[in-house]
């Protein structure tokens, strides 16, 4: 029997019992009676999970989520239409239009005596079978499996979109420090700035994130889409049974150790969540921690905010609504735009008791941001991750949005394997390769387009099947065609496996020389072609830097020479691979590993020669000095030979497409050797760590595109290559 089967026929049954419950309650008439003996009539089946629910605060029908509303003297409709939706079943069935009602909306209010807790009926039902969407305070619609049954009410009543709203009401420049004087709705009542409640249990905002937009989110600033966590365990039936409601602790224990209890939970972290960020010195404490002293500073931030801009004192009061209030023990009056904010997203950390679970890093921007806006010191706080964990970055949060402005989160085929979760063990276990296309574009191949992510996730590198042990690469294919690996080569010459091939994966850039060539065939050296476009190596082509001449990630001049692999330290050494150098969840570089030989921890002070590569005389200078140099003087050298071969040119390095002409538009009037040159700028800015990966390939490729565009390179020192290579 199907699924949609089985809970037709379960809420046939469930109906069937309740009937023949309520007959029950009478004694049976004597003509009842010989009619009932008269009559064969079937055993009912016991109802499936009825005891698990029986215990669940769900049937819990003497708690206040039920029984609000019982005073018929303030409350003579009983529960009203606006609540009934999740504090009945009745309510819930005429939502889904299970009376004939229209759908999406509750008609009337339900008797006070039928709020009887969510019943099996309210979940198990024709219009439940066919469920797949929610939509949630904000507008936005969400499609998923099953859980949109408990989304469709822990969801939360409020989002940025109707705080928003409300403070739109007082005018467009509405003061953010003032207290706003009332405005008349259209009824003719006076509307004041007052506080908005997002209401309890709101998991399914916190969960969802920047996705849903159940936090206020201030303009300007990037967050977290959907907490994954990990697969299977990223929904509300996936960590809830959905019957008891309860956590199911015993699968947690599975990755997480001495988690035996609910309680336990909060002392969870995971590697993913690096920072201190409530600035308290401890990195070992549990998220649920980590977010209850950020809640401490954003409330005395609202404290003192409120006292200094409202002149009027505030205190929160968890149990009493509406929780904001005054010295005088009443609701909060002297409301500014700032402070509703600030306030709205404590009340939402504060009334989803899981959000240190259900998503985490959301609500440490939420109150990060919420702190800064009403003029905190953050300056020991964190509120984002390690590069691969950043979820609220553009890496992951690019493709949030189509063109025209309406969600999307799918990310390109072409993007997939660095940009999402799962894009590079799937283009590993498929036998993706990197290829470059007769047009000079470089693209993969083994991978389709994904899903967005929110950051990477544990099984991004390692093995699900075989956990904990990471993927296994044997070598890397670069842009360029050429294949190499960190591991080396055995006796026979066959590539040795390395961890560290998992990172050069992705940070080998997207472009070549081989890319550059093919997109410049044909054309002539120092002609104006619009049919020219800038080529972007990408970002943090670390690997390509590392491997240098080997890869040809940079532009290498076919008349000239160039140094491969940096070996750092000794061959033999444990100083040449990525993982040797950065600590591969926090990804910072191991500083403190420098001092091993040199007599200090900052790399940008090393340099193993005294020879002056960029001919200012400072042999003393880190090789990061030298390298700095030489990359400004090939900008300069850049605008020379642009203002007189086609038009003036300005680079800016965090806008795409980085090169712009004189009226702020795309750079478009490119010669191939102004882009040659061009491509190897913008390398030298894009990899971060040039001076530590590859100095000598960076000078090389620097020097020789300067010489290429007709500058003076007398007084500079080129690198030579080693007679070895």
């Amino acid at each position: 029997m199907n699924l949609k089967k089985f809970l037709v026929l379960l809420g046939v049954l469930v109906v069937l019992g309740a009937v023949l419950a309520a007959c029950g309650g009478t004694q049976p008439t004597e003509a009842g009676t010989e009619a009932a003996a008269e009559t064969s009539v079937a055993p009912v089946p016991d109802t499936p999970y009825l005891a698990d629910w029986q215990g669940s605060g769900h049937a819990d029908v003497a708690s206040e989520p039920f029984r609000h509303w019982d005073d018929a003297t303030e409350n003579p409709d009983g529960v009203p239409a606006t609540c009934a939706k999740c504090h009945s079943t009745a309510g819930y069935q005429d939502f889904l239009g299970l009376d004939g009602s229209e759908a999406n909306k509750v008609d009337a209010a339900v008797a006070a005596a039928d709020a009887q807790g969510v019943q099996c009926m309210a979940c198990h039902n024709a219009g439940t079978i066919s469920k797949t969407t929610v939509v949630f305070p904000s507008g936005v619609e969400i499609t998923a499996g099953d859980d949109v049954r408990c989304m469709e009410c822990h969801q939360g009543r409020e989002s940025k979109v109707s705080v928003d709203g409300l403070i739109a009401k007082f005018g467009e420049n509405v003061d953010p420090d003032a207290v706003p004087a009332p405005v008349k709705d259209d009824q003719g009542k006076d509307v004041v700035l007052g506080f908005r409640n997002v209401h309890y249990y709101a998991a399914a905002a916190t969960l969802y994130g920047g996705m849903t937009h159940g936090g206020y989110e201030y303009d300007g600033m990037a967050y977290d889409a959907k907490n994954t966590h990990v697969d299977g365990y990223a929904s509300c039936t996936g960590c809830h049974d959905p019957h008891t409601l309860k956590v199911k602790v015993e699968q947690c224990a599975f990755c997480h150790e001495d988690v035996a209890t609910v309680d336990d939970l909060k002392d969870i972290r995971m590697v993913s969540s690096n920072p201190d960020y409530d600035g308290d010195g401890d990195i070992e404490e549990g998220m649920y921690y980590e977010i209850q002293g950020l809640q401490e500073i954003l409330l005395a931030e609202i404290q003192k905010y409120a006292l200094d801009k409202g002149g009027a004192e505030i205190s929160y009061d968890a149990e009493t609504y509406p929780y904001f209030m005054g010295a005088d023990g009443k609701a909060y009056p002297s409301w500014t735009p700032r402070l509703l904010k600030a306030a709205y997203n404590y009340q939402v950390s504060i009334k989803d008791p899981g959000a240190f679970a259900h998503g985490n890093k959301y609500i440490v921007q939420l109150l990060f941001d919420s702190i800064t806006d009403l003029g905190g010191d953050t300056s020991k706080l964190a509120r984002t991750d390690a590069g691969h964990f950043a979820g609220d970055t553009m890496p992951f949060r690019d493709w949030d949005f189509d063109a025209d402005g309406n969600p999307s989160y799918t990310v390109p085929f072409g993007c997939v394997k660095c940009h999402t979760a799962q894009g590079l063990p799937t283009f590993i276990k498929d036998g993706g390769t990197t290829v470059v296309t007769s047009n000079g574009t470089t693209t993969t191949t083994g991978v389709q387009s994904l899903p967005s992510s929110n950051g990477f996730m544990c099984s991004t590198c390692h093995n699900e099947e075989a956990w904990p042990e990471r993927y296994d690469v044997a070598s890397v294919v670069f842009p360029s065609g050429k294949t190499v690996s960190l591991g080396g080569k055995d006796a026979d010459g066959k590539f040795i496996a390395d961890d560290a091939n998992l990172c050069i994966a992705c940070h080998m850039g997207r472009e070549s020389t081989t890319s550059v060539n093919n997109a410049l065939k044909g054309k002539d050296t120092d002609t104006v072609d619009a049919n020219i476009r800038f080529k972007n190596i990408h970002y943090f082509a670390a690997g390509a830097t590392l491997f240098g001449g080997d890869v040809q990630g940079a532009y290498q001049y076919e008349d000239k020479a160039y140094v491969g692999q940096n070996m750092h330290a000794d061959p033999a050494g444990k100083m040449n691979k990525c993982t040797d150098c950065h600590d591969v969840h926090a990804l910072e570089p191991k500083v403190e590993a420098c001092e091993t030989c040199h007599d200090t921890q900052d790399p940008t002070a090393i340099r193993e020669d005294d020879v002056d590569y960029d001919g200012d005389g400072d042999v003393t200078e880190g090789i990061k000095g030298e390298v700095d140099t030489l990359a400004e003087a090939l900008y300069a050298q850049l605008q020379t030979y642009a203002a007189a071969n086609g038009g003036p040119i300005e680079y800016k390095a965090s806008a795409y497409p980085y090169f712009y002409g004189a009226d702020g538009k795309t750079y478009a009037t490119w010669t191939p050797r102004l882009l040659r040159a061009a491509f190897n700028y913008q390398y030298s800015q894009k990899d971060p760590g040039v001076y530590v990966h590859n100095p000598k390939y960076i000078i090389q490729i620097l020097i020789d595109s300067i010489e290429d565009l007709g500058g003076n390179v007398s007084t500079y020192t080129r690198p030579e290559v080693p007679a070895a290579q």
